[in-house]
């Protein structure tokens, strides 16, 4: 028995040394700090830092100074976190509005290294009389900021928002400079700051470069197109990446922030955001790593160094004051040059205003270089709490009342109702085969959806359809798991029907679907399995949109969209619907769209992406018939998604001809995959719907009748020309 407790004394004698239980303690206040803070209205981030304080070396010294080191475990794992932050970033960055306000990136980067920078000398110079070389190092450290509240951002769903954006293309690029400036200084104090110093960095930066842009994407791309269904492979992949980038980003000289960076951007179109393997990344970072990284910040944090004198003191309270004030400065001129909100600037105050480990890295290199005192470390690792704690808090609120003036804007409620009434419908029988349609129907869905997908199995009524039934709804499971991979929810509906074709409409009417999705693979043929018949026999029983999708390749493999318009399908009731799909679509891979269409149509098409805030790279190439797309597409290409748009007969685009151009596609574009699209012809929105004994079906046949003679008359006098 003495032996028992003698030993539970040992295991508990403090600091803690068993590795299990030291990782059991960080979990626990990983799970409970957040929810305790959350009475009290402290942002989860907050009550970890603190928690990271109390239980520090310089705490209650529960985990001692040997599990910080580089070799110990929390070491470690916090690396991963702040890796794991500067790669969400990247990945999360919308490609286009990155370019879009590129600018404006570069001009607040420039601001948030420079004001700094220039008022910072001056004061350790003369205030905190400094040396030249330790001013211009400690003022580079006000430059730097890390993104601790990031997290915050990311969970209000503002990631995409433009002062986001602004801030972290600004992030990147200051901390780059700043870095730079730290390995420039580190060489000049050990001598060797000379010619070959600026060779081996201007060359080591280029080879990275070379290795990041060019040749991992190519790698990446082939991966995932190999291996498109093994997520455990594809994360383990991803992590693999964005490591060996720090690593490369380390040797090239700058700091391994900088790699998990890139590794980010060039990820960014190869994983959309509504992907299963995008939830899986940000799943486990915000549970695991990054929470361990702010820990670890906390327990950096040594509050005693209050209580070693005046000096001390004026130092941290100098340091922090004006790392504040130069960040909320250049926050204010950003806001001023842009004309941008009060909210918007405290958003890009709250993400700029906190220092950790970048901040920490450069202070270190100092002190042992013997540039700085420490004092100034001392002062600096205090300098850390008190900005994460203000951008934490500043960032959560602006980040309340930037939604609020979103919403009173209009922004959310004008498509409030819209959203609610959105329901794809998906008819499929089995997973295998249809992981790509999967796929798409996620990516085209709006999050905010309540009830975005039903997948419904439509099978014969025969003396075997019980037992079809329950086969069904086992695969149906299959497909309900697939797509909670990806955090969406789903609907699956296995039922019986005379006809196949009828029983998809029937299902559409009685689920109030905008939009049904079938796959029209070439190979598998699936539409005959699961229709029945043809296209033409579902259209004449369902009058919804229908999406008949032939889709062979991955989704990241492709170039671009092109999107082909007959004249006047601007007109089309759902013309709205199904734009705003295909756009979805195009910006969760971050592709471009060549649009083949009248100028009208290209109009109403950028009035969508205005009022549903979404950004779209679509160029226009102007076209008055659908043949002369065959002469207007000089740029071939078999990565291209062909999405054609056709009319149902009596539509207000249908045409003579319309019907035969998806042969002329197919046949001349037998290597792409493509989407053939006809919008909805509900009775109630036709102008002859109230008129039951009135048959319009003649008058079509014969205006397409006068179409046909019309173009041949035509035909002849261009000849005789």
């Amino acid at each position: 028995m003495d032996y028992f407790f003698a030993h539970l004394f040992e295991a508990f004698h403090l600091p803690l040394k068993n590795p299990v239980l030291v990782f059991s303690l960080l979990l626990f206040i990983i799970l409970l700090s957040p929810i305790i803070l959350r009475k009290i209205k402290i942002p989860a981030i907050i009550g970890l830092i603190i928690s990271g304080v109390i239980i520090g070396p310089h705490g209650l010294g529960l985990i001692g100074p040997e599990h910080m080191k580089a070799e110990g475990s929390i070491k470690l794992f916090s690396t991963i976190g702040l890796l794991y932050i500067m790669f969400m970033a990247g990945l999360e960055l919308e490609m286009n509005e990155f370019k879009k306000y590129f600018n404006k990136s570069l001009t607040f980067g420039a601001l948030t290294f420079f004001v700094p920078i220039t008022l910072g000398f001056p004061i350790c110079y003369y205030v905190l009389h400094l040396n030249t070389t330790a001013s211009l190092l400690t003022a580079s450290m006000f430059a730097t900021h890390t993104l601790v509240a990031y997290p915050i951002i990311s969970k209000f769903g503002l990631s995409k928002h433009s002062s986001v954006a602004i801030t972290v293309g600004g992030t990147i690029l200051t901390d780059t400079a700043v870095l730079i400036i730290l390995a420039v200084i580190s060489s000049s104090s050990k001598g060797n700051l000379d010619g070959a110093f600026w060779v081996r960095l201007i060359t080591s930066l280029t080879i990275f470069s070379i290795i990041m842009f060019f040749i991992i994407p190519k790698i990446a791309r082939w991966f995932f197109s190999k291996l498109e269904s093994e997520n455990s492979s594809q994360y383990i992949f991803v992590l693999s990446i964005v490591f060996f980038s720090a690593f490369l980003a380390e040797v090239a000289g700058v700091e391994h922030i900088i790699g998990a960076f890139v590794a980010g951007l060039v990820l960014n179109r190869l994983i959309p955001n509504s992907s299963t393997l995008m939830n899986r990344v940000e799943f486990i970072g915000n549970s695991l790593f990054i929470p361990f990284f702010l820990i670890f910040v906390g327990m950096v944090v040594n509050y005693k160094v209050l209580f070693d004198g005046t000096w001390s003191l004026i130092i941290a309270a100098v340091l922090t004051s004006f790392a504040i004030f130069s960040k909320w400065l250049a926050a204010f001129i950003t806001q001023v040059i842009f004309k941008m909100s009060r909210n918007e600037r405290q958003i890009i105050f709250g993400l700029s205003t906190s220092h950790a480990a970048a901040t920490l890295a450069i202070i270190m290199v100092g002190f042992e270089n013997n540039i700085l005192d420490i004092k100034i470390v001392n002062g600096t690792v205090l300098l850390i709490l008190v900005t994460c704690l203000v951008a934490s808090f500043v960032t959560e609120n602006a980040g309340k009342r930037l939604l609020v003036e979103m919403a009173e804007k209009g922004d959310d409620d004008k498509n409030e109702t819209r959203l609610r009434n959105q329901h794809l419908l998906l008819a499929i029988n089995e997973l295998k085969g249809n992981e790509l349609l999967l796929d798409f129907a996620m990516m085209i869905t709006n999050r905010k959806v309540i009830n975005p997908i039903s997948v419904v199995s439509v099978l014969p009524n025969n003396e075997e359809a019980e037992r079809k039934i329950r086969s069904s709804r086992r695969a149906l499971d299959e497909i309900v798991k697939h797509f909670s991979g990806g955090d969406s929810k789903v609907n699956a509906i296995a039922t019986i029907d005379l006809n196949l074709s009828s029983g998809i409409a029937r299902v559409s009417k009685e689920l109030v679907t905008d939009l049904v999705v079938l796959n029209d693979s070439r190979n598998m043929n699936l539409l005959k399995r699961i229709v029945g018949d043809d296209r033409d026999h579902l259209l004449d029983v369902c009058d919804k949109t229908i999406f008949f999708c032939q889709f062979e390749k991955a989704a990241l493999s492709y170039d671009k969209i092109v999107v082909i318009c007959p004249k006047l399908a601007e007109l089309e009731t759902s013309f709205v619907l199904w734009v705003e799909r295909i756009i979805r679509f195009a910006k969760e891979l971050s592709l471009k769209i060549e649009l083949y269409a009248t100028a009208t149509t290209y109009d109403k098409w950028n009035r969508i992406c205005e009022v549903n805030k979404l950004s779209s790279n679509t160029s226009l190439f102007e076209i008055e018939e659908l043949d002369d797309f065959f002469i207007v597409n000089v740029k071939k290409s078999k990565n291209d998604l062909i999405v054609f748009c056709s009319a149902r007969n009596g539509g207000v685009s249908y045409a003579a001809g319309i019907e035969s151009f998806p042969s002329k596609i197919e046949k001349g574009y037998l290597e792409n995959d493509s989407i053939l699209i006809y919008p909805s012809q509900n009775t109630s929105e036709n102008l002859y719907g109230n008129y039951d004994d009135f048959d319009s079906s003649a008058i079509s046949k014969g205006v397409e009748a006068i179409q046909k003679i019309g173009k041949e008359v035509g035909s002849i006098f261009k000849k005789g020309n």
